[in-house]
Parts: structure tokens; C-alpha cells; sequence
């Protein structure tokens, strides 16, 4: 008896590859349902007030921005906040933002827990894990917008440019986030200006088109006008977010 025989006899009532697959993926699509439903009932929401169109949520974000630069940030009472997200959140915006240490998103927008969801990685580009985190975001906690958020003298992007330049790989891992921001450095090497502020601009461009085309959720989102995606430039000086047309 050949060994695949003998395995299908031991078990015999085993699902199918593809029947589990079909099962995951349904189970996934009833879960991003009901979570959607709930994020975006007001009466459920654990923040009634993050409850926003696309539009109302970009202008929240940036009115946050605007106190943060003037120094007139809020006063947040942590401790209610987490004993009302205890039991969920709805996110009015997502940030993908650098790892940079002196970029907060949650700082920058005079933001409280529970109003952003934040993903963060050196040079703010958009891998699958990132991808998938916003799907998340967007059709599980009904979170109706997407900042893609760079800034000026990224490091990341220096090195990249550097890297490309030298032809020289740099060390350990960080070649993974070279191969990630090399195209925007490529696409804008015969832009006129300064080489590192016009790959800045073009990695932000670049990641707010990925997230708006990716599907099957975000692009949906967007085609049905529940999910705006925009890019902004945070600038170190001054603490502004400006945003990209």
C-alpha cells in the first residue's frame, strides 16, 4: 500500500486543504462584518465620538495636529479612557508612520488611547503585514481613514539612497527595508531639487497608492467612498503635518 493510500485511510474523514482554507476565510469575512457593525454603532462604540465619514476624520486629525503645533494640546484623562476600551475600540484614522523616534502620531495629533491605530516601521512603507494590519483597521474597527506619514531627513531613506548609490548592501536586516524604498528612490532620481526630500515625498506617494489599490478590502473601501487615504510630510522643526494633494 503506497503511503498516501495508508495516510488517507488513517484519516479518512480529514478536511481538504482547500475546505479549510474556504472555512478560514468565511469565518474571517463573518468576523470583519459584525466587527464593522459594532465599530460603527454609536451606541456600542467605545468612543461614540470616533464614529466619523472619511472626511470628518481627516479634519479631525489635522485640527489635533494644529494644536500640537501650537501648544496647545488637550488634556487627556488616561484612566477613563482605559477602563471604557476594555472591551473594544474604534479608531477614527490609521497612521502608518516611521519608526523614528521623534515622530509620536499620537503626540502629533493631540491623539487619546483608542483614537489611533498606529503602524510603525523605519521608512513608513507598506509590506503585507502593514497591509493586512489596516484591512484590519478598516473592516473590523470600521476606522474610515489612512495617513501615510512621513518626514523630513529620514534616515531610511537616506541610507537607501546611499545604498543605491554605492552599490554596497548594508548590514544585517536592513537591506529588507532598502529593497522597500528603492523604487521611490529610483522614481524620483531625475526629479529637479533636493535628492532626499523629492524620495521622501515619493515613498509617501508610492504607499498611499499601494494601500488605495490594495485588495480586496481597501480598494473596496475606497471605491465605496468608506475609507479615504492620504500622505503627509511631518516636519521635524515645527511639529506640522503637511499634507500631499
Amino acid at each position: 500500500m503506497c503511503e498516501k493510500c495508508s495516510l488517507g485511510q488513517l484519516h479518512p474523514t480529514s478536511p481538504s486543504r482547500r475546505s479549510v482554507v474556504l472555512f478560514a476565510a468565511s469565518a474571517l469575512g463573518g468576523l470583519m462584518l459584525a466587527g464593522t457593525a459594532k465599530a460603527k454603532d454609536t451606541k456600542t462604540s467605545p468612543k461614540p465620538q470616533n464614529v466619523l465619514s472619511p472626511d470628518a476624520a481627516l479634519k479631525k486629525l489635522m485640527e489635533g495636529n494644529a494644536r500640537y503645533v501650537g501648544g496647545t494640546a488637550r488634556s487627556h484623562d488616561f484612566k477613563h479612557e482605559r477602563e471604557a476600551l476594555v472591551g473594544g475600540q474604534n479608531p477614527y484614522a490609521a497612521v502608518l508612520s516611521c519608526a523614528d523616534s521623534r515622530i509620536a502620531p499620537e503626540y502629533a495629533f493631540d491623539s487619546g488611547r483608542g483614537d489611533l491605530f498606529v503602524c510603525r516601521v523605519a521608512g513608513n512603507f507598506a509590506n503585507d503585514d502593514t497591509v493586512a494590519s489596516m484591512e484590519y483597521a478598516v473592516a473590523v474597527l470600521g476606522t474610515p481613514m489612512i495617513l501615510v506619514l512621513g518626514h523630513d531627513s529620514c534616515g531610511a531613506v537616506d541610507a537607501t539612497i546611499k545604498s543605491l548609490k554605492d552599490d554596497k548592501p548594508p548590514p544585517g536586516h536592513i537591506p529588507s527595508l532598502v529593497a522597500a524604498i528603492a523604487p521611490a528612490v529610483k522614481a524620483s532620481a531625475q526629479q529637479s531639487g533636493n535628492a532626499l526630500d523629492n524620495a521622501i515625498r515619493q515613498n509617501v506617494i508610492d504607499n498611499v497608492a499601494k494601500l488605495k489599490s490594495a485588495a480586496p478590502i481597501l480598494n473596496a473601501a475606497v471605491e465605496q467612498n468608506k475609507l479615504k487615504v492620504v500622505g503627509g510630510i511631518y516636519r521635524l522643526a515645527t511639529g506640522k503635518v503637511e499634507l500631499l494633494s
